[in-house]
């Protein structure tokens, strides 16, 4: 393969003229089954090379787009805490600088952090677990604990997870008896379209944040994850919840790719995704000015 910049691809606009951040968060340290995934922002970025810079499917050029690619959070090595502050702390100066982040996991675990810089936001997460338990492995903020510290900041009434399909029995209770709203894969099949309405009426004009767990697809499309799970949904799935609520977005993670398993088409279909959904936003930006 040639050796390609190390940065997104068409993300060369400064910080201060970005409306899009892109940072990578490369931490794997509470991972449960592979490890790995923080190596993805370096290959979800080389990944983005292989496309062109004008997009069939969306329309967009994103030489038109401004993009700034700050790199990596150095994060690698800290505990789960002290990278919780240091993702908090950058998400923070990415929002009040009136930029949209776009965060590159990483496992899970980076997602509460990137949230706390909003004031009020909705949060709809793509994922095939749970990540709903108060604790895993003695660790309050495990990539398995996710969703649980999400709602903690948010709100039980102001996350909905999509994608379902595995959970321990005890963390199933209590989500279903805390009223944490959620869809499993098998319920989203032939209905996407109509739960996604649903959801689209009841958040109103609030925004949303959206994390995608690339966990969320089924292997045959992301075998390259950390906690790979069958009967997962498709890539178009995944579009149409981007498309759904890109007049909303305020800000986006994908997390969970692991790319030490696979040949590097699950990084290559989440760089993909990501361009796609920076372009969806801002083509809702550009409509909305």
């Amino acid at each position: 393969m040639r050796e390609f910049p190390n940065y997104f691809a068409d993300a060369e606009e400064s910080f201060n003229g970005a409306d899009f951040v892109i940072f990578g968060l490369p931490y794997d340290r509470t991972s449960s089954f592979r490890f790995g995934a923080r190596l993805a922002p370096r290959e979800i970025r080389k990944a983005s090379w292989n496309f062109e810079s004008f997009d069939i499917l969306t329309g967009v050029d994103f030489t038109e787009v401004a993009m700034h690619d700050y790199g990596d959070l150095d994060i690698e090595n800290k505990n789960s805490e002290d990278m919780l502050e240091s993702v908090k702390r950058f998400s923070k100066r990415v929002i009040e600088a009136k930029k949209l982040p776009v965060a590159i996991g990483g496992e899970h675990s980076v997602t509460p952090g990137l949230i706390e810089g909003f004031d009020d936001v909705f949060v709809i997460s793509l994922d095939a677990h749970l990540d709903f338990r108060d604790e895993y492995e003695g660790n309050r903020y495990n990539h398995a604990c996710a969703s649980r510290r999400v709602a903690d900041k948010v709100g039980i009434d102001n996350i909905t997870i999509l994608g379902v399909r595995s959970a321990e029995r005890k963390e199933l209770e209590k989500a279903r008896k805390e009223g944490l709203r959620f869809f499993t894969s098998r319920s989203l099949s032939g209905n996407i379209d109509d739960v996604l309405k649903e959801i689209s009426k009841d958040i109103g004009e609030r925004k949303v944040y959206l994390s995608i767990d690339f966990d969320v697809l089924d292997p045959s499309y992301a075998p390259g994850v950390s906690t790979p799970e069958p009967f997962g949904l498709e890539p178009d799935d995944v579009i149409k919840v981007i498309k759904t609520f890109a007049d909303r977005i305020a800000g986006f993670d994908l997390v969970e790719v692991c790319p030490p398993y696979d040949f590097g088409n699950t990084s290559i279909l989440a760089a993909k995704i990501i361009r796609i959904a920076i372009a969806e936003i801002w083509k809702a930006l550009k409509s909305g000015n």
